[in-house]
């Protein structure tokens, strides 16, 4: 008798985009597959925006990772955090110490936000790359509406008015365009001590112009679009510090309660443990095959990757291309390709798009541009076309509908307290309801002259 034939272990870290593209095809195939992540569910990320802007909920753009390969007996789904990776045993460490062999790695752990070397900022200045990054923002930005019709004076109630969006991306586009919508539409009703058309939303970024990386007509077009709904663009200048009370660009100081970070990402630390070359951004620089230097069996894919393409710029950062890279890595483990028989990974670049508000987006692909409403639905096809599940496509599909009928944004709900140690709470004595006279009482922003 034949001795048995073992199946070949294949780890894949993270279900993003990459991760996700690369453990599918090979969840068909007669392999031990193990996926990895720190959440139990894919997340769309790029509508990640519409549920911080109370447009969408959490479970309308992600999805268990076990219903996804609940039909693939020979998948397992680990929810564990990595702590390195040891090349020589070629093992995966966990959290709580377990190890995890593997033949081949694919290491698809994404991105998170970066503060340049200022990470105490971030605990005034929240990023948007998990759901619980998206439901914190939602939550500080509906309350800071209450604690403002609590207040006593328009100048007090001003702070939690206004807005200041870090970084002129497409991240930061879209959470602008938002927060307008909300402020002059969604709410301009809901409130009788406050108008939330008072609100200013500020538009913070270091190039002269939102959306850098696009063409000229398009970044004009979305600069434009964006004044109409009354964002307050402030390009060419630079944030120096973030606080409690605000955020300031030199000797500007905006006063908000309300600052959300889009300026910049910064790969896995987990990285690091792989003793490999990285860039500044902390991505693995890798070979033409994804893989890192002398180790064929490991590829690190998507946001964590940096790959050059033949006109000698990066590939971008973005979902088409943690896409295709998972595809490109699945099938040289399908096929069983040798190294020096690998093809490079080539990527097709498909253009980028951007939604500003309402009808207003802009797109780019090859020589073609859209601007407008043509813009705008080729941006909602898209997403709703690469959305997974079927359930996710309708219902995202429907709130949208209600949404350009109503101009309502439905998921405006604060499921904490909004009360701390600074904002007291009305009292009831007796049958009388006895509330303060000032109730937010906060220290005042420093003075500047």
């Amino acid at each position: 008798m034949g001795t048995r034939k073992t199946k070949k272990k294949i780890v894949v870290i993270g279900a993003g985009f990459g991760g996700l593209n690369a453990a599918r095809p090979l969840a068909k195939e007669c392999y031990e597959l193990t996926l990895i992540d720190k959440t139990n569910h894919h997340l769309f990320q790029p509508l990640l925006y519409q549920v911080a802007t109370a447009a969408l909920s959490p479970g309308d753009i992600g999805i268990p990772i076990r219903e996804i390969f609940r039909h693939h007996k020979n998948t397992y789904i680990i929810m564990a955090n990595v702590v390195s990776i040891n090349k020589k045993e070629r093992r995966v460490l966990l959290e709580n110490g377990d190890e995890i062999p593997y033949d081949y790695l694919v290491v698809a752990t994404g991105a998170r936000h970066s503060y340049f070397g200022k990470d105490a900022w971030e605990k005034y200045a929240p990023g948007l790359k998990t759901l619980n990054d998206a439901l914190h923002i939602r939550e500080q930005m509906l309350i800071s509406f209450e604690k403002a019709e609590r207040c006593e004076k328009k100048s007090e109630a001003q702070k939690y008015l206004n807005f200041a969006i870090i970084g002129g991306g497409p991240t930061g586009v879209e959470m602008a365009g938002a927060i307008s919508e909300i402020a002059y539409k969604t709410m301009k009703r809901d409130f009788h001590r406050i108008d939330p058309k008072n609100a200013n939303i500020y538009l913070i970024e270091g190039h002269p112009e939102v959306l850098a990386p696009y063409p000229k007509s398009l970044r004009d077009r979305a600069m434009k679009d964006l004044k109409k709904m009354g964002v307050t663009l402030l390009t060419n200048q630079r944030v120096t510090k973030v606080t409690k009370e605000g955020v300031y660009l030199g000797k500007r100081f905006i006063e908000s309660r309300n600052v959300i970070w889009a300026a910049g990402n910064a790969a896995s630390p987990l990285l690091k443990t792989l003793d490999t070359p990285l860039n500044k951004a902390g991505q693995a620089i890798v070979e033409p095959d994804l893989t890192i230097p002398s180790h064929p069996e490991i590829f690190v894919i998507g946001d964590c990757s940096s790959v050059m393409q033949a006109n000698g710029s990066p590939v971008p950062a973005v979902s088409p291309g943690a896409i295709q890279m998972g595809k490109y890595v699945a099938k040289i483990i399908k096929k069983n390709i040798p190294p020096k028989e690998r093809k490079p990974f080539k990527y097709f670049d498909k253009g980028m798009m951007a939604t500003i508000g309402k009808f207003k987006a802009v797109a780019a692909s090859g020589p073609f541009r859209l601007k407008g409403l043509l813009a705008w639905f080729a941006w909602a096809f898209v997403h709703i076309f690469y959305l997974i599940g079927f359930r996710a496509k309708i219902v995202v599909l429907a709130e949208w509908l209600f949404y350009l009928m109503k101009s309502q944004r439905n998921i405006r709900l604060i499921n904490h307290p909004m009360f701390d140690d600074k904002t007291p709470k009305a009292k009831r004595v007796g049958s009388k309801k006895v509330t303060y006279k000032k109730v937010v009482k906060e220290p005042p922003p420093p003075h500047h002259h």
